[in-house]
């Protein structure tokens, strides 16, 4: 079995290019050496600059990090916090893997390429540990965090303060928004002991202790059952009426967890809970200014970042990670290397060093469902039925929990529904820098079935996904102005993370949510010494928290004879 022998399905690599960014102080960022045949598309980086040292030549070094998402700038972070040189290395033109900004519609609109709403970031035990404010980023919170509308032209809410919440969902029907709240407020007392259970590295020893501390045996217990439970268990001990029903549901499918299987409540009662306790924020700006704080910071203590740098092979000796090439012929030596990749990908990356029982068990690693986004450029605001939507950052798009279900259930089979769940973001409300003075930004991501593949076929459930919106916000064709679509393929060639579409790093099922990228008390190390991987197929997974980059980073630090 060969290193290609290794692809998963649908892998689709997208083309090189060579260029770089430049720290220029606190100025601003440029692209240099680009390639004639691939300039540098249009980004929002004049904006939010996304600021990092050009490094070039063969040189050694005490760590490479592979891969510039949040991820890599964790570890790279962590890494350099620590006195070591570190250089990250990135294949694309734009550093920020999965946390870029683009004007992809038309000039003025500024879209978040990938992913746009991060509760899990404003929550980061990681990010809380930088100075990003002082690097540019600032957190816009929208008046409502999610809405979830219904047919009845009335929606559920989801604010940053429980007692608003509590009140939506009792004004729906009575007694609901209080069930809610008898669930929540435990958890929000004691949610830093919460949050280093969830968001803490495996194995998540310290963070349950804390919550056994704080919450106490029999709370402890409760969680843990709420850990086995689904989300259709959950809504029916807490909820009489519908519309809190799908609103639950609603941030289940954030995942990819079918809200009747187990796991499914904690997918979406956490999301819930992260909604009061750090709200749903974007960066003003766009999701670059993330990026851009994260890079800024990095090249303060002294790291580098190189783009348009794809590394082709990761060389291994007697057992030990001693460097990585890349497609340019750069050589670089270092005795620890991060990858912040997919499973498969790193297998490819390091071929024949791998001892084969390691890589028939990474083999294993499943890839959640495919995935088509649709961004669009507006002439006004979307003009939601339900008022909660109006002011609502993210909006989930699907009606009744039967129905939301059954969309799902669909696409699990294979089939293509006509009335997709969709998950759907207008920044612009609450941060008017994303469009032109009176217009408004919008997008929307659903999950699809292999049958949606090739262009033909995406831009037919784009128009799908723009019939779903209409039935809860009619006239909203008629404001748009122009729209960018990336189907599975798409966006895999601009990501090679994003495996076949999957925007979450892997399947969320309950046995790869914990055994993530497999089973293994430090499943951040390889056989290989000194090759870590710190990518979001690593525990505790997707989201944007930079969590499995520097708890990478750490095992490593750990494990190296240098002071930490």
């Amino acid at each position: 079995m060969g290193p290609d022998d290794l692809a998963p399905r649908r892998d689709v690599r997208p083309g090189r290019s060579l260029v770089a960014t430049r720290l220029l102080g606190h100025g601003g960022a440029r692209a240099v050496d680009a390639a004639p045949d691939r300039p540098a598309g249009p980004t929002t980086a004049g904006r939010h600059p996304q600021r990092a040292v050009v490094v070039s030549g063969a040189q050694r070094v005490d760590a490479l990090v592979i891969g510039s998402g949040p991820n890599g700038l964790a570890a790279a972070i962590r890494l350099a916090r620590a006195g070591r040189d570190v250089v990250v290395l990135e294949a694309q033109p734009q550093l920020g893997g999965a946390v870029i900004s683009q004007e992809l519609t038309q000039p003025g609109f500024v879209a978040d390429t990938f992913s746009a709403v991060y509760p899990a970031a404003a929550a980061s035990p990681v990010f809380a540990r930088m100075p990003l404010a002082d690097h540019g980023l600032d957190w816009v919170h929208p008046e409502v965090a999610m809405a979830h509308p219904m047919p009845d032209g009335r929606a559920g809410a989801l604010y940053r303060e429980l007692d608003r919440t509590v009140a939506n969902l009792d004004d729906l029907h009575p007694g609901d928004g209080r069930a809610w709240e008898r669930f929540a407020a435990p958890y929000l007392d004691n949610f830093e002991a919460l949050r280093a259970t969830v968001l803490g590295g495996f194995p998540p020893v310290v963070g349950g202790a804390r919550l056994v501390a704080a919450m106490g045996l029999q709370g402890t217990l409760e969680f843990a059952r709420l850990l086995l439970t689904s989300a259709d268990q959950l809504a029916d001990d807490l909820f009489e009426g519908a519309h809190a029903r799908a609103w639950l549901f609603g941030s289940v499918l954030h995942g990819d967890i079918p809200a009747e299987e187990s796991g499914s409540a904690i997918a979406g009662g956490y999301l819930q809970l992260l909604g009061h306790a750090a709200g749903w924020p974007s960066p003003r700006g766009g999701a670059g200014a993330l990026t851009g704080a994260l890079a800024s910071y990095l090249g303060s203590l002294g790291g580098s970042v190189k783009v348009g740098q794809r590394v082709q092979r990761i060389v291994a000796a007697r057992g030990r990670v001693a460097g990585v090439v890349t497609e340019d012929g750069e050589r670089f030596r270092a005795p620890t290397v991060i990858a912040t990749t997919s499973p498969h990908a790193l297998l490819r990356l390091v071929g024949d060093a791998m001892p084969p029982d390691y890589v028939r068990r990474l083999q294993r690693f499943r890839y959640g469902p495919r995935t088509v986004k649709v961004d669009w450029a507006l002439d006004g605001p979307t003009p939601w039925t339900a008022s909660e939507a109006r002011q609502a950052g993210t909006v989930h798009v699907g009606g009744e929990a039967d129905a939301v279900t059954a969309q799902t259930t669909a696409v699990r089979r294979g089939e293509i529904p006509q009335r997709p769940f969709l998950l759907f973001g207008q920044q612009s409300i609450a941060d008017p820098s994303r469009a032109p003075a009176g217009k408004h930004t919008a997008w929307a991501y659903t999950r699809v079935p292999g049958a949606v593949a090739g262009p033909d076929a995406v831009t037919a459930h784009a128009e799908r996904m723009t019939d779903q919106i209409e039935r809860f916000a009619p006239g909203f064709r008629d404001l748009v102005l122009s729209r960018h679509v990336q189907g599975p393929d798409t966006l895999q060639a601009q990501n090679a993370n994003l495996v076949g579409g999957d925007v979450g790093g892997g399947t969320y099922r309950l046995d790869q949510t914990v055994f993530r990228p497999l089973p293994s008390l430090v499943p951040y190390a390889t056989p290989i010494d000194g090759l870590w991987i710190g990518s979001s197929s690593a525990f505790p997974g997707g989201a944007v928290h930079g969590v499995p980059g520097w708890t990478a980073a750490s095992y490593a630090l750990a494990r190296s004879r240098l002071p930490l």
